[in-house]
C-alpha cells in the first residue's frame, strides 16, 4: 500500500495511559499515532511540555516501533484564530507555536489547525482576514522547525469550497501551509474526491471518518464504511496526486468495549486502502 497506517489518540477513552494507546496501536497493526495537545498537564503532550517529557514519549513510541507523524489539537475552537478578542487570537497562535516546537521535538511532520470560526459576531470577511494574517505570521515558526501546518476544513462555517481553500493556501504563500484534509467533514457539503483533486499537492495529510447524509448533522458520523463516502473513488483521486503520506482515523470511542473501535477501524482502514474499482 502506499500510504500509511494512522490513528489519533482520540479514538481511544479520554484519560488513556499513552503506553496503552501505543500497545492497542500496534497490536492492531497501525504505523503511527497522532497525539493531541491540550491544556491537561496529564496529556502526553499539553502547552507546558517540556523537550525532556516530550523525549520520553518518543523513546516509548519507538519501543512499539510507532512513528509520532502529526499533532492534533481541539483548542482552537476554544482560541480561534479569527475570536473578536485580541488575546484569543494571539492566544491561538501561542497553541500553534507550542505545537510546531513539539512536533519539532518528536519529528512529527505536520500540525493540525482550525484556521478559524465564521460565526454571528465574527464575519466571513473579516475572518478571512485575520486568518490569513495570522497563517503569514505563523509560517516563520513552521519554516524555523521544519514542520508543515496543516489548514483542516472543518464545521467552522469558513473555507466551505475547494476552491476557497485552494486560494485561501496560495494566498499564504508559504511551502510550510499546506491542507490537512478531513475526508469525512467535506461530505454534508460536497465530495471528497473532488476536493482532493482540486487541492492537490497542497494537501500534507490526510483525516478519514464517515458520514451519513440521512441524518446530515453532527450526529451523522459514523465508523468508516458506515456512511456514504465514496472510498474507492477517494483512493483513486490520492493516489492521482501522489499522495502518500498517513491515513490517520479521528472517530469517536465507542460506549462499550471501546477497543473493538481501534480494531474494527484497522481492518475498515486495510480494506478501504486496498480497494480497487469495479466495472460490471
Amino acid at each position: 500500500m502506499p500510504f500509511k497506517k494512522g490513528i489519533n489518540a482520540w479514538c481511544f477513552p479520554a484519560g488513556t495511559e499513552v503506553e496503552r494507546i501505543f500497545h492497542l496501536a500496534k497490536e492492531y497493526g497501525y504505523d503511527g499515532v497522532e497525539l493531541n495537545l491540550s491544556e491537561d498537564s496529564q496529556s502526553p503532550i499539553h502547552m507546558e511540555s517540556t523537550e525532556e517529557s516530550l523525549l520520553k514519549v518518543v523513546d516509548l513510541a519507538k519501543e512499539y516501533s510507532l512513528e509520532l507523524p502529526s499533532i492534533s489539537t481541539a483548542l482552537h475552537w476554544k482560541y480561534a484564530l479569527t475570536d473578536n478578542d485580541q488575546s484569543l487570537r494571539e492566544k491561538g497562535k501561542e497553541v500553534v507555536r507550542k505545537m510546531v516546537e513539539a512536533a519539532s521535538i518528536i519529528g512529527a511532520k505536520h500540525v493540525l489547525v482550525v484556521p478559524g470560526l465564521v460565526s454571528d459576531v465574527v464575519s466571513y470577511d473579516v475572518a478571512y482576514e485575520r486568518s490569513l494574517a495570522a497563517f503569514k505570521e505563523l509560517t516563520e515558526a513552521a519554516e524555523e522547525k521544519k514542520v508543515h501546518i496543516g489548514v483542516e476544513n472543518v464545521w467552522n462555517k469558513f473555507l466551505l469550497s475547494p476552491l476557497e481553500m485552494r486560494n485561501f493556501i496560495d494566498e499564504v504563500a508559504s511551502g510550510w501551509v499546506s491542507v490537512y484534509f478531513d475526508v469525512g467533514n467535506v461530505l454534508q457539503f460536497g465530495f471528497p474526491e473532488q476536493w482532493i483533486k482540486i487541492l492537490g499537492k497542497r494537501i500534507c495529510a490526510v483525516h478519514v471518518k464517515d458520514f451519513s447524509r440521512a441524518v446530515g448533522n453532527i450526529n451523522g458520523f459514523v465508523p468508516l464504511l458506515a456512511g456514504d463516502v465514496a472510498w474507492e473513488e477517494v483512493i483513486q483521486a490520492l493516489e492521482e496526486i501522489g499522495y502518500d503520506g498517513y491515513i490517520t482515523p479521528e472517530l469517536s470511542p465507542y460506549q462499550y468495549n471501546p477497543e473493538q473501535l481501534i480494531r474494527h477501524t484497522s481492518h475498515s482502514l486495510d480494506t478501504i486502502l486496498k480497494l480497487e474499482k469495479h466495472t460490471v
